[in-house]
């Protein structure tokens, strides 16, 4: 914590009405460095971070509701004697060469599957990571954002006002890059003092695991019927209407790619399952409805009323079927009624589960994925011996310390609700 306290800090006036509140950091340590955007400076910061010693922090800032996709429009490092670095990944695309030089290095993030695949996109991966958040969630932690794990491990408070700005404008705001700087300037303080926590609790191996398991998980695959996860659409009660939804769905997406605009900026979800209620016939019909009267919306109103009558004289058979097929168990919600025995093997396993998670202090989550669970209370192996549930739930991605600490209980849950 010395380091962090070395930065620049303001305590807030006594009148602000918040006594005794953690002092905020306000400017980098070192001073705010320039960004990186060109291969000269990207070459000196390779060298720098080379020579240094130690964790490196890194941090990644998107543009997340405002442009297509999740890439990166910021990459932020700190490491100690090489200090802090921001590097414009739109001018330098190609961040291998800094891979490369750091290649063993442990790399600490915070809530890394957020940042680990815009990193790889520019050729930035880690082969040893710390997460800080993944470390807070372990440690039992009821708040695990970076600025409240700072304030609560390190003593201090950052300020989070540029969280959800647009990152890729050009030029960036000093404050914003100071915002981002800031961010790096804790994170090797925040790892370690969370690592002599993992220690005392007994918990630094699981910890390990979990990382090594973060850092391994391959990309996420691509939904097959990714426009069934338009918000509102349980209130969408026919096939035709379905089907408008999809193929709205499916023109604002494409829309959104070629213009490079975060879809929901396009058109809302809620536009989309209304129209998909009101098929409606002509323009002036659709522009009645409020979300198609914003300017973007409306731009492209002849696209969106073809859609709608596309579907209109779709053949039924083209029609989407109410349910995507899965390769999971059903909703539990339904579970009672097509099998009760599995509905009872649900019920024991999690009972399970959420004691032993209260046991060591973390969200049962954490302790075992909820989709392991399910997977196994509805279709148990044909032994429920431990050696058979520890296969089982391998075979579902679960680690060893997990399997550890829960497969003799789960076990025995399963035989107790007739799984046997």
């Amino acid at each position: 914590m010395a380091n962090v306290l070395d930065s620049t800090t303001d305590t807030p006036e006594p009148d602000d009405g918040r006594p005794g509140e953690a002092p905020l950091l306000r400017a980098p340590r070192e001073g705010l460095p320039p960004v990186v955007t060109d291969a000269a400076g990207l070459a000196s910061t390779v060298g720098a971070f080379s020579a240094g010693s130690g964790p490196v922090a890194v941090d990644a800032e998107r543009a997340s509701g405002y442009r297509y996709g999740q890439r990166a429009y910021l990459v932020q490092l700190r490491r100690s004697g090489a200090g802090s670095a921001l590097i414009d990944p739109v001018a330098c695309p190609d961040l291998s060469g800094l891979s490369d030089a750091l290649s063993g290095a442990e790399m600490v993030l915070h809530a890394a599957h957020q940042d680990l695949p815009c990193l790889s996109e520019l050729g930035f991966r880690p082969s040893s990571l710390f997460d800080t958040e993944l470390a807070g969630r372990l440690l039992g932690y009821q708040r695990v954002g970076l600025g409240s794990m700072v304030e609560g491990v390190l003593g201090m408070r950052l300020a989070k006002e540029h969280s959800a700005v647009d990152w890729s404008t050009r030029p960036l705001p000093e404050d914003w890059l100071t915002y981002a700087a800031l961010d790096v300037e804790v994170l090797v303080d925040l790892r370690d003092a969370l690592e002599d926590e993992l220690k005392a609790a007994g918990k630094l191996e699981w910890a390990a695991e979990e990382f090594a398991a973060e850092l391994a998980a391959p990309p996420k695959e691509p939904r097959p019927d990714p426009w069934r996860r338009t918000s509102g659409i349980h209130r969408v009660r026919n096939q035709r209407a379905l089907g408008v939804v999809r193929e709205l769905w499916l023109e604002r997406d494409r829309i959104a790619r070629e213009r490079d605009v975060s879809p929901g900026r396009v058109l809302p979800d809620a536009a989309i399952v209304e129209a998909a209620t009101a098929m409606p016939r002509t323009p002036q019909e659709l522009t009645a409805i409020r979300q198609f009267g914003v300017r973007m919306a409306r731009r492209y109103v002849p696209q969106w009323i073809k859609a709608v009558n596309r579907v209109r004289d779709m053949a039924q058979s083209d029609l989407p079927r109410p349910a995507a097929p899965g390769d999971g168990p059903p909703p539990t919600n339904r579970w009672a009624d097509r099998d009760p025995a599995a509905a009872r093997r649900l019920e024991a396993s999690r009972a399970l589960v959420s004691q032993v998670a209260e046991e060591v202090n973390m969200p049962a989550e954490n302790l075992l994925q909820p989709d392991a669970v399910r997977r196994l209370a509805w279709t148990p192996p044909e032994s429920t011996e431990p050696e058979a549930v520890r296969e089982r739930l391998r075979g579902y991605g679960a680690r060893e310390w997990q399997l550890g600490l829960t497969s003799e209980g789960l076990a025995e849950a399963l035989r107790s609700a007739g799984g046997d």
